[in-house]
C-alpha cells in the first residue's frame, strides 16, 4: 500500500456528517468532510495530527483527507500539468478567485496576477492554499519571466480578429492570458500574445467573465494534451 494515500477500506468508516435541514429562514452552512480518525492513527509524515484528532473539514479531495496542507502541495507538484494563467488585475477583479478555484481543479502549473497584488479570495474556497500564485507587477515583466522559461502567451478575449478556440492548437507550454471583466485584455497584453482566442457564444450577452472564460480555456487544455483530443482542421471546419 502506497504510504501516502489513506487506506480506503478505514477511510471509509469515518463518519461524513450530514446536517439536518436548515431551519425557517436561517442559511446555515452545510459542514463537510470527515470527523476524527476512528482508531489507531496511520503511519507517515504527510499526516497532520490535528487534523486526525479533531477531523478534517477542508474542500479537498478524499485522497488529500487528513494530510498537511505542505504535503498536499508537493504531492501536487508531481502532477501539475505544464500550463500557465494568467490574469490582469487593475482594478481589483473578483473573478480571480474563480480562476484560481479552477486552476486548482484543471491541474494548473500556477496561477500569475498582473497589475495589483490585492485580489478578492473569497471565490477560491480556499483552493489558493494549494495553488501556486505569482504576481508580476506589469506585462513585461510577465512576458519576461515566461521567456526566461520558453512559454508562449496565448490571450483569451473576444475581440475582432481573435480565432476561436475551438479550432486553435493550444501549445502544451502555453501561458492563458484573460483580461478583466469588462474591459478585458488591455493592449499592451495583446501586443505580446502570440495569438488571441475567443470563446464561441450564441446568446445576447456581450461576454462571459473571467472565471467562466479560464474555465473553457483550461478544459481546452486538457482535452488536447492530457486526453489527446486535437482540434478540427480549420480548412475543413464548416462555417454556420
Amino acid at each position: 500500500m502506497n504510504e501516502h494515500r489513506a487506506p480506503e477500506a478505514t477511510l471509509s468508516e469515518v463518519t461524513t456528517v450530514i446536517p439536518a435541514e436548515p431551519s425557517s429562514g436561517e442559511d446555515e452552512a452545510r459542514e463537510v468532510g470527515v470527523g476524527p480518525w476512528p482508531g489507531p492513527w496511520p503511519q507517515g509524515d504527510h499526516y497532520d495530527p490535528e487534523l486526525l484528532a479533531n477531523g478534517d473539514r477542508r474542500n479537498v479531495v478524499d485522497r488529500y483527507r487528513y494530510w498537511r496542507r505542505d504535503a498536499i502541495v508537493a504531492d501536487l507538484d508531481k502532477v501539475r500539468h505544464e500550463f500557465h494563467v494568467a490574469v490582469e488585475n487593475w482594478s481589483h477583479d473578483f473573478n480571480i478567485g474563480s480562476v484560481v478555484r479552477t486552476a486548482n481543479a484543471f491541474g494548473c502549473a500556477a496561477v500569475h496576477i498582473v497589475g495589483k497584488r490585492r485580489w478578492n479570495r473569497r471565490g477560491a474556497m480556499v483552493t489558493d492554499r494549494y495553488q501556486h500564485v505569482h504576481h508580476h507587477p506589469d506585462a513585461a515583466a510577465l512576458v519576461e519571466w515566461a521567456a526566461e522559461r520558453g512559454l508562449v502567451l496565448v490571450g483569451v478575449d473576444n475581440l475582432p480578429g481573435a480565432v476561436p478556440l475551438e479550432t486553435y492548437p493550444l501549445p502544451r507550454n502555453a501561458v492563458l492570458v484573460f483580461g478583466q471583466e469588462g474591459p478585458g485584455l488591455s493592449e499592451e497584453v495583446r501586443q505580446v500574445c502570440t495569438a488571441v482566442l475567443s470563446i464561441a457564444q450564441f446568446g445576447s450577452t456581450r461576454s462571459i467573465n473571467a472565471g467562466a472564460a479560464a474555465a473553457v480555456a483550461m478544459h481546452a487544455w486538457v482535452r488536447a494534451h492530457v486526453f489527446d483530443q486535437p482540434v478540427p482542421d480549420r480548412a475543413t471546419t464548416t462555417q454556420p
